[in-house]
């Protein structure tokens, strides 16, 4: 089975990274998108510090939204497992991705410690006709709406209402809330940027903060994406900066508008893009000639990729380190059904190994 191609053109795994490395190393402005395990992460921004390359994630505008939030204004928040123990009031806050919805399932399952009532009250912030994740035997979160008004709306009313200050258009069921939030001993918000805008995350953390005046909350971070969560922290262990990092000048250099990779593509900034992701490469629109480097799962060569190197699934077909939202750290996985795909990580360190360690680096 082919497993890299130059162009269309079958090629040894060897012959394809010399490639890959030969392109990077006479590109004047690289970017990278990951969505990759820990491993995999590492060995890409190794890379990119050694050709002045800017990184982010594949979809990185929810994962932005996130680490804006505590890298701007910082959150008060608690690991998942106290959660599970403690909170006897939960509120989830907008959207939740579709891969957090077991976890609030088993909350719902589960009896906290610390609740006068042997249960947990569920309530839910967002427009009319938002539901939540499905809740056992039948239960219902309580609905906290202003209408059609948007989250950061509808989160702002919350706050007032709490504060005792009018507002245009109360918050639906807003006694009931109140009513919990008295007799609560630890209420925990969930939320996620991945349909939730920056400033609504915000005024989450301002209404976290207004009830901590007299009792105790805090909010439970579910990420829109744990490879991507994975790689923020990755990223800040080894650089000191969350995604959206850059090597041009030399040194680790965070800007968050500057190296949104899919900015900088679509404006026609980059002129060579490295994807790395198991699932297949779709080619962004582009207004000037890119050359594409494609890591993915594939049996044939990515449409319009210079490169194309098939690798594995991290945790399916090769052992892999993720962020686990379940846990609030890392976990490491075996493999679901090993193959000799090889992994991110070692192709590109393949690739590292071809790119002159004296090359210049990009202006």
């Amino acid at each position: 089975m082919a497993v890299a191609w130059i162009g269309n053109r079958e090629t040894l795994v060897e012959r394809a990274a010399a490639h890959a490395a030969a392109l990077l190393g006479s590109s004047r402005c690289p970017v990278f998108s990951l969505d990759t395990d820990i491993h995999g992460t590492r060995a890409a921004i190794a890379l990119a510090e050694r050709v002045g390359a800017a990184y982010d994630h594949a979809d990185g505008a929810a994962l932005s939204r996130e680490t804006a939030l505590f890298t701007d204004k910082g959150a008060m928040t608690v690991a998942p497992g106290e959660t599970r123990r403690r909170a006897d009031v939960v509120v989830i806050v907008g959207e939740l991705p579709q891969v957090h919805h077991e976890f609030v399932g088993e909350l719902a399952g589960t009896v906290p410690d610390l609740s006068a009532k042997n249960q947990r009250e569920f309530f839910l912030v967002g427009p009319n006709g938002a539901s939540a994740p499905p809740l056992n035997n039948g239960r219902a979160a309580t609905l906290l709406s202003c209408g059609e008004a948007s989250l950061g709306a509808t989160l702002a009313a919350l706050r007032a209402q709490y504060r005792g200050r009018q507002t245009s258009q109360p918050v639906s069921n807003f006694d009931d809330f109140a009513k919990a939030l008295e007799v609560a001993r630890f209420p925990v918000f969930l939320f996620s940027g991945d349909a939730t805008d920056g400033l609504a995350l915000e005024m989450l953390q301002g209404l976290i903060a207004d009830l901590n005046r007299t009792s105790r909350a805090s909010g439970l971070h579910l990420p829109a994406s744990k490879n991507g969560w994975g790689s923020a922290l990755a990223s800040t262990w080894m650089t000191g900066f969350p995604l959206r990092t850059g090597f041009a000048r030399g040194f680790p250099d965070f800007d968050p508008w500057r190296y949104d990779v899919a900015r900088m593509i679509a404006a026609g900034e980059a002129d060579l893009h490295l994807r790395i992701s198991s699932s297949i490469v779709q080619p962004q629109k582009k207004r000037h000639r890119m050359a594409l480097i494609a890591l993915a799962k594939t049996q044939k060569p990515i449409a319009g990729a210079a490169v194309t190197i098939a690798i594995g699934e991290a945790g399916v077909d090769h052992e892999a380190v993720f962020y686990s939202s379940r846990t609030g750290s890392l976990r490491s996985v075996d493999a679901r059904a090993a193959s000799e795909l090889p992994s991110a990580a070692t192709v590109i360190r393949l690739v590292a190994s071809h790119v002159s360690a004296e090359a210049a680096l990009p202006c």
